[in-house]
C-alpha cells in the first residue's frame, strides 16, 4: 500500500508534456523505457485497475518508482528514448539483436585505405567509413572477394617487403602501394569506385569503368585499359544478375517483409536501387513477454535506419504504423536525410512488397524448422521439462492435441494431431464431423466433449502419455468431464489458451506459464497450430463440397457416379465452369458434359 501512495504521490507531479519515462523495480533496476506527447496522460494510463496486455500485467505490478524527462518535442523524446534503450537495455522493452553480431565493411581511415570487415561498429570502432551491416556473412565475404577481384586495393596494414612487390601485386589484387607505383590521386578514384559499389550504384560505376577503359585505350595505355575493361565486364555481369524492377534509375526503395509465428518474427528488407532489386537482408527476433508486431517493427526501424550506410528514398511497410510522421522526422534528425514511410498502394509497389513478405515468410519457415531440428535433438530435455513442469504421470512420448473449426456454427469439423517425441506422426491424425450439434448453433464445449468420446470410447482404445486440447477452461473442463465418464480419471491432460500462450491443468485455477523462448512452450505451439490447420484444411474441404454439390444439384440429370467424377477432376467450381467442351464430354458423355457446359454459360 506504501508503494501505491508513492506512485499516486508522483503521478500528480507529471507535466502534461512529452518527453520520455524511466520505470524502476525495486533493486533499482530500469525495466522499462517510453517515451510519449504527454506525460501525465501516459504514465497514468499504466497505472490503471485493469489492463487488456498481458505484458502491463505483468510489468506493471513490479513497478516502484519512476522518472521523467521533459523534451521540446515528441521527436526528441524518440531520439532520446532511443538512445537510453540501447544504453540500459530494459528487461521490458522491445531489444533487437546486437548489431555487433552483424559484420560491417569498412574502408579505413588511411592515408591508403583498405577494405577490412569488422563486428565493432558501435564499441571501439575502427576509424573509416563503414557500409552494412550485412545479415548474411556468406553473402559479405562473396562480395569481398568481388571486390578484391574488381579493385586492386592495399591488402597488407603494413608493407611485408621493403624492396620488392609482395604477391598480391604479381596476382593483380594490390596496386602496388608499398613500392608507390600508384599516385594517391589514383588509388583515390579506385576507393571512390569501391564506394559507389557498395552503396548499390553499380549502373554508375559501370560507366566510370568504361569511361576510363576508352581514357586509357586513346592513350595506348592498354595495360590499364585491359584491366578497366575486365572490371566493367565483371561489373556487367553483377548488374546482369540483378533483377530488373524498373527502367526509372532514380527508384530508391527498401520493401519490408513481415512474417510472425507464435514465438518468432522473421524481418525481409529487399533492397531496391537504381530500378534494380541488389540485395536482400534477413532479420530475426523472437517475442519476448508478449511484444506486438507494431513494437518489433517501430523498434526495427528506428535502430536499424539510425546505422545503415545504404540509404534509401522510400521505405514500404509492411502494415500501418501510428506516428509514421514521426519516425520520418527522426531518422531526418539522426541521419540529416529525407526518408518518407508508407504502406504501398501502387500496383508496382505492392507487388514487390508481398515478394517481400514472402521471403520474409519463407525465411521464418527456415527459423521454425532449425528450432524443430534442434528440438528433436534436445526431446530428452525438452519431454522432461514438460513433465515436470506440468507435474504428469508419464513422460509425453505420445501427445494427442484435438482443435474444433467452424463459422458462426455451419459445418463444425474436429482435428486430432498425433506427436511422437516430439515430431509429427501424420499416418495417426484423424478428423472428425460432428453430428451432434444443429446447424448455426456453435458449441466448442459440446464438440469437444462428442469428439473425446468418439476418440476414446472404444474398450480398446490406447490412450496417448498426454492430450492437450486448444482452448481455455472450458474446453479442458468438457474433456476431463467425458474422460472421467469413461473411467481414465488419471488420464494426464491440458490446455493451451492461444491468447496469452497459457497452459491450463484440469482441477488448478491458474496456468502454467512456460518461458516463451522455452523449447516446450514452442513444441505445445507447433502442435496446437497443426491440429489448427488440419481442422481449417477439413473445414474448407467440407464448405467446398457443399458449394459444389449445391451447384450440381440445379444440373437436370446429372448423377452421383457423374458429381464424384467431377468432385475428383476439378478442384472447384471456377475450374469446372472454365472446362473446355470437349473435356467436360470426354469425362461424363457428349449430352450430359454438353448439359454441364451450358449450365455455367
Amino acid at each position: 500500500m506504501e508503494n501505491l501512495l508513492d506512485i499516486s504521490a508522483q503521478l500528480k507531479l507529471l507535466p502534461k508534456l512529452p518527453g520520455v519515462y524511466l520505470m524502476h523495480d525495486k533493486s533499482g533496476e530500469i525495466i522499462y523505457i517510453g517515451k510519449a506527447k504527454n506525460l501525465k496522460n501516459r504514465v497514468t494510463s499504466y497505472f490503471k485497475k485493469h489492463h487488456d496486455l498481458p505484458k502491463l500485467r505483468v510489468m506493471v505490478p513490479k513497478i516502484i518508482r519512476f522518472e521523467f524527462i521533459v523534451t521540446d518535442s515528441e521527436v526528441e523524446a524518440l531520439i532520446l528514448e532511443s538512445h537510453l534503450i540501447k544504453k540500459h537495455k530494459p528487461c521490458y522493452n522491445v531489444l533487437l539483436k546486437d548489431d555487433k553480431k552483424f559484420p560491417w565493411f569498412v574502408i579505413t581511415d588511411d592515408e591508403y585505405p583498405r577494405i577490412i570487415v569488422t563486428r565493432k561498429a558501435n564499441k571501439n570502432p575502427i576509424k573509416g567509413k563503414y557500409f552494412g551491416p550485412y545479415t548474411d556473412s556468406r553473402a559479405m565475404y562473396a562480395t569481398l572477394d568481388l571486390i578484391k577481384k574488381l579493385f586492386p586495393l592495399k591488402q597488407c596494414k603494413t608493407p611485408r617487403f621493403r624492396d620488392r612487390v609482395c604477391i598480391y601485386h604479381q596476382i593483380g589484387k594490390c596496386s602496388g602501394v608499398c613500392q608507390k607505383l600508384i599516385s594517391p590521386d589514383d588509388y583515390k578514384k579506385i576507393v571512390e569506385q569501391v564506394e559507389l559499389f557498395l552503396s548499390g550504384k553499380q549502373d554508375e560505376l559501370a560507366r566510370e569503368l568504361q569511361k576510363r577503359m576508352e581514357y586509357h585505350a586513346k592513350r595506348h595505355e592498354f595495360e590499364k585499359a585491359a584491366r578497366y575493361r575486365d572490371s566493367y565486364l565483371d561489373m556487367m555481369k553483377v548488374i546482369e544478375r540483378q533483377k530488373v524492377v524498373s527502367d526509372n534509375t532514380h527508384i530508391n526503395w527498401d520493401m519490408i517483409g513481415f512474417a510472425k509465428s507464435a514465438a518468432d518474427i522473421g524481418i525481409v528488407i529487399l533492397k531496391i536501387r537504381a530500378g534494380r532489386l541488389t540485395d536482400k537482408k534477413e532479420f530475426e527476433f523472437t517475442l519476448s513477454e508478449f511484444d506486438t508486431p507494431d513494437e518489433i517493427l517501430r523498434s526495427f526501424i528506428t535502430d536499424y535506419y539510425s546505422v545503415a550506410s545504404d540509404m534509401p528514398k522510400e521505405v514500404m511497410l509492411p502494415f500501418e504504423l501510428e506516428d509514421t510522421d514521426i519516425l520520418q522526422e527522426f531518422i531526418s534528425k539522426q541521419r540529416n536525410l529525407k526518408l518518407s514511410f508508407s504502406v504501398p498502394k501502387a500496383q508496382k509497389k505492392f507487388e514487390l512488397l508481398e515478394l517481400a513478405n514472402k521471403n520474409a515468410s519463407l525465411f521464418l519457415e527456415r527459423i521454425i524448422t532449425q528450432k524443430a531440428i534442434k528440438l528433436q535433438s534436445d526431446w530428452n530435455d525438452v519431454g522432461v521439462e514438460i513433465q515436470t513442469k506440468l507435474n504428469l504421470n508419464k513422460f509425453p512420448h505420445r501427445m494427442e492435441c484435438f482443435d474444433i473449426s467452424h463459422i458462426q456454427g455451419t459445418n463444425t469439423v474436429a482435428s486430432m494431431v498425433v506427436f511422437e517425441n516430439g515430431r509429427p506422426k501424420k499416418s495417426d491424425y484423424k478428423r472428425f464431423k460432428i453430428r451432434t450439434l444443429k446447424e448455426g448453433k456453435p458449441d466448442d464445449f459440446e464438440s469437444m466433449r462428442e469428439v473425446v468420446k468418439r476418440r476414446y470410447g472404444k474398450s480398446d482404445t490406447i490412450m496417448p502419455d498426454l492430450i492437450i486440447v486448444d482452448g481455455g477452461k472450458g474446453q479442458l473442463s468438457s474433456a476431463v468431464g467425458i474422460l472421467e465418464e469413461l473411467g481414465y480419471q488419471n488420464q494426464d491432460i491440458v490446455s493451451l489458451a492461444k491468447k496469452f500462450e497459457e497452459v491450463f491443468i484440469p482441477g488448478k485455477s491458474r496456468p502454467v506459464i512456460f518461458d516463451m523462448k522455452s523449447q516446450s512452450l514452442f513444441l505445445f505451439q507447433k502442435i496446437r497450430d497443426e491440429a489448427h490447420r488440419f481442422a481449417i484444411n477439413y473445414h474448407r474441404k467440407l464448405r467446398e463440397n457443399q458449394a459444389l454439390t449445391s451447384v450440381f444439384d440445379e444440373v437436370k440429370g446429372l448423377s452421383q457416379k457423374k458429381k464424384k467424377l467431377l468432385f475428383e477432376t476439378y478442384t472447384d467450381i471456377k475450374s469446372v465452369a472454365e472446362a473446355p467442351l470437349e473435356d467436360l464430354q470426354k469425362l461424363l458423355g457428349e449430352k450430359t458434359g454438353q448439359k454441364v457446359y451450358n449450365h455455367f454459360r
